[in-house]
């Protein structure tokens, strides 16, 4: 018979609500993680199981709680639950990794957490590179982060604008004429960067910035011949781009600027026989230093639980059929048989998701956002502005 023992945790009063969370959600969580029963008496947290499993969870929970009372109880609900989702594969330090990786956004006084490995190396790759790709899919918080880091940049002056830039790709169905300027007519598509947008800066400074051209918001169709310096730049809706379009767009950067393209290389609105330029854009720039190709998949969703539940029943229902237009067969075939993601990397010989869970040492020499002496020295005496983790919204 394995001898069981118990051990407790004292919480204060204050904590017993943000750290066990609602109905002891959080407490739930971390039992799973932790291999041993855990009951909550006032405010005590009692700890029943074997000897090894009691001591190892007693160290874990303590080092949860200083995390939590070093953040100031500020951590989002979802944010805390997401982030000791992963103790169990890879050990407490994920917490203190996703942490590290906050976006601090100044002009609402709230920073954003990645909730999963994938969104944190996703996070660390903006950082690092010029160019980084963000393919995954629905709801793993491609664009929100993007947008994130690009309204970071902006207000610790990284960078002197951001451009937000989305293909006029209908989904499916044809809306027909659209009254109204020609920001009107794109309004509905770009719908998704104002959202995430409004959640990371007040209406009132938006709209002042969009009517200064800090904010800009264009059609994909309008780049061509221009020059995008000193910028942040994020291509959504990536895989509804032509391989001319992707072309056209990427060698748009000018100096001290950044690219970030998102999308999902499973549900693309292009014409039939046509070839996503997001797709055919791995093959060709994978090997260049300086871009990046962060792949996402069902682990790092965050919306429902129930939308990793569709993604994963749509992709094991694709497994066996070819990449498909109203029922033809797209003429292209390196990519035909391959609806996943994992397929299509492969086959395009990509490196692997995930490629290192270790903390990536510091670099003195260059800032977040930058390779080490791309931006002029007035902009590397900016700091960052100390946040709370409140109301993070994202979806």
């Amino acid at each position: 018979m394995i001898q069981k023992i118990e051990q407790v945790i004292e919480l204060k009063p204050e904590e017993i609500y943000s750290f066990c969370g609602k109905n002891d959600r959080t407490l739930r969580i971390i039992e799973e993680q932790l291999s041993v029963k855990i009951v909550p008496r006032g405010n005590y947290i009692k700890m029943i199981g074997s000897p090894e499993a009691v001591e190892d969870a007693k160290k874990q929970i303590n080092k949860l709680l200083e995390i939590h009372r070093r953040e100031g109880g500020h951590l989002a609900k979802k944010s805390f639950e997401k982030m000791i989702g992963g103790i169990k594969e890879n050990g407490i330090e994920i917490v203190e990794d996703f942490l590290s990786s906050s976006i601090n956004v100044p002009l609402k006084r709230k920073r954003i957490t990645p909730l999963s490995l994938g969104q944190r190396i996703y996070i660390e790759a903006i950082k690092k590179d010029d160019i980084v790709f963000g393919i995954g899919p629905a709801g793993t918080g491609k664009t929100y982060l993007a947008m994130a880091m690009a309204v970071w940049s902006l207000a610790s002056e990284r960078v002197a604008r951001i451009i937000l830039v989305r293909p006029a790709v209908e989904a499916g169905e044809r809306l027909g004429f659209l009254p109204g300027d020609i920001a009107e007519k794109f309004d509905p598509y770009v719908r998704p960067l104002y959202d995430a947008l409004f959640d990371m800066m007040e209406s009132e400074k938006v709209q002042h910035y969009r009517e200064t051209g800090i904010i800009e918001i264009a059609p994909l169709a309008f780049m061509r011949g221009r020059t995008l310096n000193n910028a942040f730049v994020i291509l959504d809706e990536g895989q509804n781009t032509s391989i001319d379009q992707m072309k056209m767009f990427l060698t748009r950067l000018g100096p001290y600027s950044k690219a970030v393209v998102t999308g999902d290389i499973t549900q693309t609105d292009l014409p039939e026989n046509s070839l996503s330029g997001l797709i055919h854009v791995q093959s060709v720039l994978k090997d260049i230093e300086g871009i990046s190709f962060i792949y996402l998949d069902e682990k790092d969703i965050v919306r429902h639980e129930l939308v990793r539940k569709i993604v994963l029943a749509y992709e094991k229902a694709g497994k066996k059929e070819s990449i498909t237009k109203k029922g033809k067969d797209v003429k292209h075939p390196e990519f035909l048989g391959e609806t996943t993601y994992q397929g299509l990397i492969q086959k395009l010989g990509s490196p692997a998701k995930h490629p290192s869970t270790e903390k990536p040492e510091a670099d003195t020499e260059s800032l977040p956002g930058t390779i080490a002496g791309k931006y002029p020295k007035h902009l590397k005496d900016k700091s960052d502005t100390p946040v709370s983790d409140k109301n993070d919204s994202r979806d």
